[in-house]
């Protein structure tokens, strides 16, 4: 589900309703990771030679460039948004001189924001799940099979359903209920696990709504996985709508997450073509694939820095 405002704090501490079960890992397979490349990320206002500065940086410290890619809203001072992997033999021991050097020269003298980082390094994830296990076992097949970029921390349910085949990838799962108009005591619970283990987060069809408090608080990137092109039928039974409204294609849509439920910034879309023939429960089947491999993008475009968030959409280099 995706995210908006709920005042209700209640309790954030010891609330009775809350259970929380750890299952012990097992052991998993390695991400594949490469071990001498870096991404630089650079956006701000656009101007004359900034590729120039960051080619010269990464020059200065014999750094090849594998891949750049840019895009600009509009040359004439307009937003310019920049990704470039580079590597070299030895990068890590030379990364914090190649980051002061762009601080001086992109950051000093063009103002502009950057990020670099070391793609050894995959990012840390915790999914999100409730009983719908379609998104979440894909995602956890495709990190045993090392086809996506990522580290996954933990799995967080508010059902138990789907504990022990989370195990048996050897990823800890945790048991966090949450029911009532107040979620503020499991919300406090999830803070608590996830505090400095994770980069992003991903909701793989989880059931629930979170507040803007949490969303402020937990400080990381959330992805939703929307079962359906939105901007249409936003919120709950989306397929039951689309049938209703006697659709010709359904999709799903992966975005980030804000308080305005379901209208953070969009990072990938799909659709597959139904008919009048279709039941809902047929929507629901043909629509599950499509969910599956537009989250499992939007998860891998997002573990490389390939997606900028500008205002409300995404910039999503290839």
């Amino acid at each position: 589900m995706l995210a908006r405002n709920d005042h209700g704090r209640g309790n954030q501490e010891g609330h009775p309703h809350v259970t929380l079960t750890q299952h012990a890992p097992a052991p998993r397979l390695p991400v594949e990771t490469s071990t001498d490349q870096a991404v630089l990320i650079v956006h701000g206002r656009d101007r004359t030679g900034i590729v120039a500065a960051v080619s010269a940086v990464l020059g200065k410290h014999d750094a090849n460039i594998v891949s750049l890619d840019q895009h600009s809203d509009n040359p004439h001072g307009g937003a310019f948004f920049q990704r470039t992997v580079f590597g070299r033999p030895g990068l890590k021991a030379v990364l914090p001189q190649i980051e002061r050097d762009l601080q001086d020269r992109l950051a000093d003298g063009f103002e502009l924001e950057y990020t670099l980082r070391d793609l050894s390094v995959p990012k840390r994830v915790a999914i999100f799940a409730s009983k719908a296990d379609h998104c979440l076992l894909d995602l956890l097949w495709r990190h045993r099979r090392g086809e996506l970029p990522i580290n996954v921390a933990m799995v967080i349910s508010n059902h138990a359903d789907t504990a022990d085949e989370v195990r048996s990838f050897g990823i800890p799962f945790f048991h966090v209920p949450s029911s009532g108009p107040d979620k503020s005591a499991a919300e406090a619970q999830h803070l608590k696990l996830l505090a400095g283990n994770v980069d992003f987060i991903v909701l793989a069809r989880y059931m629930q709504i979170l507040s803007g408090d949490f969303i402020e608080r937990v400080g990381v990137p959330i992805i939703n996985i929307h079962h359906s092109f939105l901007p249409a039928f936003i919120g709950a039974a989306p397929y039951a709508k689309a049938k209703e409204r006697g659709v010709k294609l359904v999709g799903a849509t992966a975005h980030y997450v804000t308080e305005d439920l379901d209208e953070g910034p969009i990072i990938e879309q799909d659709v597959v073509r139904v008919s009048h023939a279709h039941t809902v429960a047929e929507l629901q089947r043909r629509g599950a694939d499509v969910e599956r491999a537009v989250l499992s993008r939007a998860v891998h475009w997002h573990a490389e820095d390939r997606v900028i968030r500008h205002g409300n959409h995404t910039i999503v280099f290839p």
